[in-house]
């Protein structure tokens, strides 16, 4: 995080959302994802991305229909793996969305920071496969092995956009990794030290991931997630990316930028209690540490957009953490993966942008798959269909292994002073 020391609340520049990019499962592109998000759609199909030969479960969240060519211009599509190709044309989308030029972006002091859980894993997995059949890693495709590294997720934007003195940051803290970049960016708009920060989160489905969960008995049997329902049986995993856009309250009112929400606040939180259950308190206390960093009465949010895996301990877990915080009456609590899938390090990116979206467009989107409330996750999931709605103020859950928690708050710009 930013070694500047933090200012006061008062003295504290504000900041905001200014161009999106999303590339998921249900949509590329904010009008897709909009429409996808608002009809409930899936995206849940059989993977095509590997072999699933030999395993129960053969479904996950791809992207479909992905033209890489159509966004990214500059770096050669060799270059990126599948994960970093969905991040720089994510990217791409943002800032034209924001509408700025490579000439303004070279000339702005900024930040690019990039969350991701497995990288350029699905190349690892090529890498691995190419040197177990011949039985000699000197097989091994140099390029594969030259784009592996997470760190050119970050670099590779900067490269596409042609940000030659950018920060360029990437952060591995797994599921919650697009809502830590996205706090990242806010701290250093906020302390002064960037006026613009390109911020998100991108991963792609690959073996290890899907292995990883099967071994832990959280994916779903199924060919659909249902997070808080009493039948919910786990995760799929799923990919993308979506990269957002901050920037500084006075950058945007200067060139006429339109505004789709203010980030309010964040809060961090790591329990260090397990390596993979999560941890009831502390995921309050993040949700705390964010309310109160935004200066947000609880009583203020509209909607959460909660991490809302679908296995069985996550979501008891996470609704009896906002219920701890919120009371018997939470805000209502919608779960995007039913829809998405687990698209790891882009999911609370992803979140961020439909929070963003919901309160441009008036709607909650919903919890799809939906049949019955597990009494043991006592939350309104807004069941199947989105509903219209005045939406103000949102707060974007994420969690991931090792106990981080990462809680984004964004509010519709003009209403708090």
């Amino acid at each position: 995080m930013s070694t500047a020391q933090s200012p006061a609340a008062g003295d504290r520049r504000r900041v905001v959302l200014t161009g999106l990019g999303a590339i998921t499962s249900i949509g590329t592109g904010l009008e897709e994802f909009t429409a996808g998000l608002r009809a409930g759609r899936s995206g849940a199909a059989p993977i095509t991305r590997f072999d699933t030969t030999g395993f129960e479960q053969t479904y996950a969240c791809e992207v479909k229909d992905f033209d890489a060519e159509r966004w990214i211009r500059n770096v050669p599509l060799d270059h990126v793996g599948q994960a970093g190709q969905f991040a720089v044309a994510a990217a791409r989308m943002a800032v034209e969305d924001a509408g700025l030029t490579e000439a303004e972006l070279g000339d702005t002091r900024a930040v690019i920071s990039i969350g991701t859980t497995d990288g350029e894993s699905h190349d690892l997995d090529r890498l691995v496969a190419m040197d177990v059949e011949a039985g000699d890693p000197e097989v091994m495709d140099p390029v594969l092995a030259g784009r592996v590294n997470a760190g050119r997720l970050s670099t590779a934007v900067a490269r596409e956009l042609r940000m030659a003195n950018v920060e360029a940051t990437t952060v591995t803290t797994a599921c919650a990794a697009g809502n830590y970049s996205i706090g990242y960016g806010l701290d250093t708009i906020r302390s002064g030290e960037a006026d613009l920060a390109i911020c998100g989160g991108a991963d792609a489905v690959c073996r290890k991931a899907f292995v990883s969960f099967y071994r832990l008995g959280a994916l779903t049997s199924e060919d659909r997630v249902r997070p808080f329902d009493v039948n919910r049986k786990g995760i799929l995993t799923g990919e993308g990316a979506g990269m957002l856009v901050l920037e500084s309250l006075d950058s945007a009112l200067a060139r006429g930028a339109r505004i789709y929400a203010e980030v309010l606040g964040y809060g961090l939180s790591c329990d260090a209690s397990h390596p993979t259950a999560p941890n009831r308190e502390g995921i309050a206390r993040g949700i705390e540490l964010a309310l109160d960093d935004a200066g947000v009465k609880k009583d203020e949010v509209d909607f959460i957009s909660a991490h809302g895996t679908g296995t069985k301990a996550n979501d008891k877990t996470e609704s009896g953490a906002i219920v701890d915080v919120y009371g018997s009456a939470p805000p209502r609590t919608v779960a995007l993966k039913s829809m998405l899938g687990h698209s790891m390090g882009a999911a609370s990116a992803l979140g961020a942008i439909a929070c963003a979206l919901s309160i441009e467009h008036g709607f909650i989107p919903p919890t799809i798959n939906h049949v019955e409330t597990d009494p043991e996750c006592p939350v309104d999931c807004v069941p199947n269909e989105s509903v219209e709605a005045d939406v103000r103020i949102v707060q974007n859950n994420s969690s991931a292994f090792a106990g981080n928690n990462a809680i984004l708050i964004l509010g519709k710009y003009g209403e708090r002073v």
